[in-house]
């Protein structure tokens, strides 16, 4: 959530910070602004909505200056409004923020004492105004923003510029990701390298609890402690900042038609070269492992659940999985010789980087999976291991989920192999299944016309239930998330047996209930319970292959997917979830790309 760019540039800055700005877009936004430094004053411009209002402000009103900062924000303190925007500005000194100062209360009224009274209702004003009184007391710019981090509790990425300084931005970060880019004669500060990459190929990345003075001649960096350190500089690969659409409608649909290819990427990385065999880091052993604690958080954390069963059936290792904004707070109890695995696909997200560094020499070792290399997670946990699913735009994970997937199913092959449970054949014998799933992706991606047209008629309703027995329960979530996310329609996923404990009161002539049901061991169960939804007049969606369909009679609506088997069945039985939830927030006008109120990493707790 919320984007963060500067520029100390040798032409216009602010065009080139609008268009960085609209590259970080798929963060989630409700506002945006720009400060630059002109003739040695500070000015700024700021506009409620999408960028296109901000854009259409600086035609009338232009922003001159070659050096300047922007921001997307999505609003935690103080509603959208050009009040509370960023930048922030205090006398001489303006700022952006990523992330939530949690003791702004107190520095507020400290601040107000002083004869500095607020202007906005956001946290992040005080970071502004408390520089501004260090500098008010005689401090230079660097020096202020010295002391004022010292006094700032909570999280954030930090981005200042000064009245009279138009060679110098000063950036932090603490529990929020920021990188500097190194130009020629320029340099770059940016919440990511997405932000950068129109601009430079060469990336730092600030270290938790670091801060950067940066000139156009180059960068300074302290740690924590206010130690001048060294931070080393990487080359991106371009390629994979790439944020066009390819001749989609949206991101979304890119994304969604991506996973055969992603998930083909993915097997040829973690498989040996012949593919009967696995190849992750030697590190990764669960030879001695007692148990597996997985965290993480939304669509992540229903990968998780998916995995509970394979790493429990297959490998038969007892698992935890827990949403990582609650696993610290119930106070876990760990092994040591279990393994810790952290999923999100931004590697960012603050509460299960908060879990990660709970566990910190409580386990055996740990693991991220991860589509960020560079990320928080990706450096933290012992081993990471990349999901490969490129730049996910779409604030809706797609590509992301089905590639956790296959990394976490790989890893409780691994599991399962560590322990005797499948010796070189059985691994292979499963691995063949598994190389299946591009394939079969794309049949089920065939299945779009026939989605569409079921997705008008889900379109009118005003609730939805899901439900899925086994590693159906958790697509069964995963679905309603989706559905819920993009098309506001109310919905809730449950596990089929549940229906009588509760939800079943729901039913009448006008719910439809998805049930997503291959004919597999369980399906018989789940049928029986699709028919109490019948018996009360409910609209039932069967999605199963055709062997289900045939047995299961007639429904208010089917889908026919592919026959699978029931190791990758949560894998395929993915796609038809997400495009349902696609197709329907396409019949009722919604943001499909970014829906109201959401953010694609969050980065506050």
């Amino acid at each position: 959530m919320c984007g963060i760019v500067g520029v100390l540039g040798s032409h216009e800055v602010a065009p080139l910070i609008l268009e960085s700005l609209k590259r970080l877009e798929y963060r989630g936004y409700d506002s945006a602004g720009i400060a630059t430094v002109n003739a040695g004053k500070l000015d700024r411009r700021r506009a409620v909505g999408k960028l296109v209002n901000l854009s259409d402000l600086m035609v009338h009103e232009a922003l001159p200056g070659k050096a300047g900062i922007g921001h997307t924000r999505w609003a935690t303190h103080g509603e959208p409004n050009v009040a509370n925007a960023h930048p922030h500005r205090s006398g001489p000194v303006a700022v952006v923020h990523n992330g939530i100062i949690e003791n702004f209360r107190p520095l507020r009224e400290e601040l107000a004492a002083a004869g500095i009274a607020r202007e906005s209702d956001t946290d992040t004003e005080v970071i502004a105004q408390l520089t501004r009184h260090h500098m008010d007391q005689g401090m230079d710019p660097q020096q202020a923003v010295g002391a004022t981090l010292t006094r700032l509790e909570g999280a954030f990425a930090l981005a200042f510029l000064f009245d009279g300084q138009d060679n110098l931005m000063i950036g932090a970060r603490k529990g929020s990701p920021l990188a500097v880019g190194w130009g020629e004669g320029e340099m770059f500060l940016g919440s990511d390298a997405i932000a950068l990459a129109p601009m430079t190929d060469r990336i730092t990345y600030l270290e938790e609890g670091d801060w950067v003075v940066v000139t156009r001649e180059g960068a300074t960096f302290y740690d924590r402690a206010g130690q001048r350190v060294n931070r080393s500089v990487a080359k991106i690969q371009l390629e994979q900042t790439r944020v066009d659409k390819a001749g989609h409608k949206h991101f979304m649909a890119k994304e969604i038609a991506e996973q055969p290819s992603v998930l083909g990427a993915g097997l040829t990385h973690h498989l040996s070269a012949d593919g009967h065999a696995l190849a992750f880091p030697p590190e990764v052993d669960f030879s001695r492992c007692d148990r597996v604690t997985m965290v993480a958080c939304g669509t992540g954390h229903y990968a998780t659940q998916v995995a509970k069963y394979w790493f429990e059936q297959i490998a038969g290792l007892p698992c935890d999985i827990d949403i990582a904004s609650e696993f610290r707070y119930r106070e876990p109890v760990l092994s040591d010789k279990g393994v810790g695995i952290f999923v999100s696909q931004s590697g960012e997200t603050a509460d299960t980087l908060a879990a990660l560094r709970h566990v910190d020499g409580k386990l055996a070792f740990t693991l991220g999976v991860v589509n960020v290399a560079t990320s928080s997670i990706a450096r933290e946990t012992d081993v990471a291991l990349p999901i490969l699913a490129g730049p996910e735009i779409s604030v809706a994970s797609t590509k992301g989920f089905t590639a956790q997937l296959l990394v976490l199913l790989l890893l409780a092959l691994k599991a399962a192999h560590d322990r005797g449970r499948l010796d070189d054949a059985g691994l292979a014998a499963k691995l063949a299944e598994i190389k299946m799933l591009p394939g079969t992706l794309a049949q089920a991606l065939d299945r779009e016309p026939e989605i569409e047209a079921l997705a008008h008629k889900i379109s009118a309703a005003q609730d939805v239930l899901f439900l899925g027995r086994g590693v159906m329960y958790p697509l069964a979530l995963e679905g309603a998330l989706k559905l819920k996310e993009l098309s506001y329609i109310h919905a809730e996923g449950y596990a089929s047996g549940e229906l009588k404990h509760g939800p079943i009161a729901l039913i009448d002539e006008t719910l439809p209930v998805i049930v997503l049901a291959p004919r597999d061991a369980l399906y018989e169960k789940t049928v029986s319970n699709m028919q109490e939804v019948m018996a009360r007049q409910g609209k039932v969606v069967l999605i199963s292959d055709r062997a289900g369909l045939d047995e299961a009679g007639a429904v208010w609506a089917t889908l026919a997917m592919p026959g699978v088997s029931d190791l990758i069945a949560p894998i395929v039985y993915a796609v038809p979830a997400q495009m349902l939830a696609y197709h329907t927030a396409l019949a009722r006008g919604t943001d499909v790309d970014q829906p109201r109120n959401l953010a694609k990493s969050v980065t506050v707790e």
